[in-house]
């Protein structure tokens, strides 16, 4: 089974996202780290780094404006 990295951008929690998809987990995780810095000040947006096996998604990070959560 491949595994795949995602980067998620929500606007609003729950609203359509913009993504991107890499093979390489350092660079979805270097995707998240650059949406955090330049959207943080938005108080609604929220920001993923997921870990996709077999269909299956796997949230890692999620950056809301109340702080990361690291799972």
């Amino acid at each position: 089974m491949d595994t795949t990295h995602l980067a998620r951008l929500r606007f609003t929690a729950g609203g359509p996202a913009v993504e991107g998809e890499w093979t390489v987990a350092a660079t979805a995780r270097d995707r998240y780290t650059e949406w955090v810095g330049l959207y943080s000040a938005d108080p609604n947006v929220v920001v993923c780094l997921i870990e996709k096996t077999g269909g299956r998604e796997r949230v890692l990070r999620t950056w809301t404006a109340q702080g990361e959560t690291v799972l």
